[in-house]
C-alpha cells in the first residue's frame, strides 16, 4: 500500500510540473472538460436517486438556500459571470469545488442508506465524482498559481453536517438527495465560472462569450 501511495504521489508532482508548463488557455480547456463531466455526473446521479424517493420525500426536502454553500455570493448567469474579473472568477469556482470535498466524503460512507437496487450504481459514481474533484482540484490549483493573489484566495464554506444522515430511513434518503442536489446546482455554477474564464482568455472580445 505505501509503494502504490508513493506511485500516486508522484505521478501527481509529475503531473504538476508537465502543466507547469501548459499554456492558461490549454488549462481552462482540461478544467472546462473536467467540470463538465463532474456536472453531468452529479445530474445523472440526481435523477437516478429521483425514481426511489417517495412524494413524501419531496415534501420534507430542505429548501436550496439551506445547501452549505449558499452564503457564498456568485454570479447568477453567464451575463453576471462577464463582469466579474477573471481572477476573482476562479476563486470562486475553486471555493464551491473546496467546499464540496468533506460532503463528498459523507455521500460515499452513507450510500449503503440507500435502496439496495440503487446502492452499487450510486456508490460507484459518487467515487468517480471524488476522483473527478480531487484532479479538478489539482488542476484549478495550478492554475490559481499562474494567475496571481486573488485566484488564490478561497472562502471557507465549512460543511455543518455530519456522517449520521439522520436517525430513520426515510431521512437518510432524503438528505442523501438533497445533498446530491445541492452538488448539482454547485456543479453547474463551476462549470459556468470555468468556460466563461476559458472563453474569456480565449477571445479578444470576451462580449462575445
Amino acid at each position: 500500500m505505501v509503494h502504490q501511495g508513493n506511485n500516486i504521489y508522484l505521478a501527481v508532482l509529475c503531473m504538476a510540473a508537465c502543466c507547469s508548463g501548459v499554456p492558461i488557455n490549454e488549462l481552462l480547456d482540461r478544467a472546462s472538460q473536467r467540470s463538465d463531466r463532474l456536472h453531468s455526473l452529479s445530474t445523472s446521479l440526481t435523477h437516478q436517486l429521483d425514481s426511489h424517493l417517495p412524494p413524501i420525500g419531496r415534501m420534507i426536502m430542505p429548501r436550496p438556500s439551506l445547501c452549505h454553500t449558499s452564503s457564498l455570493q456568485t454570479p447568477n448567469d453567464k451575463e453576471q459571470a462577464l463582469q466579474v474579473s477573471e481572477s476573482e472568477l476562479l476563486s470562486l469556482a475553486r471555493s464551491l469545488l473546496q467546499a464540496w470535498m468533506d460532503p463528498l466524503v459523507v455521500l460515499s460512507d452513507s450510500a449503503n442508506a440507500l435502496p439496495q437496487q440503487a446502492h452499487n450504481a450510486i456508490s460507484s459514481k459518487i467515487r468517480e465524482l471524488q476522483e473527478d474533484t480531487k484532479t479538478l482540484g489539482d488542476g484549478l490549483d495550478i492554475l490559481s498559481g499562474k494567475m496571481g493573489p486573488l485566484a488564490q484566495m478561497i472562502s471557507f464554506l465549512p460543511f455543518g453536517g455530519n456522517n449520521d444522515l439522520g436517525p430513520d430511513r426515510m431521512s437518510r434518503l432524503v438528505n442523501f438527495h438533497f445533498l446530491l442536489s445541492c452538488l448539482r446546482r454547485d456543479s453547474h455554477k463551476i462549470d459556468t465560472l470555468l468556460k466563461v474564464l476559458h472563453c474569456r482568455t480565449a477571445t479578444t472580445e470576451p462580449n462575445v462569450c
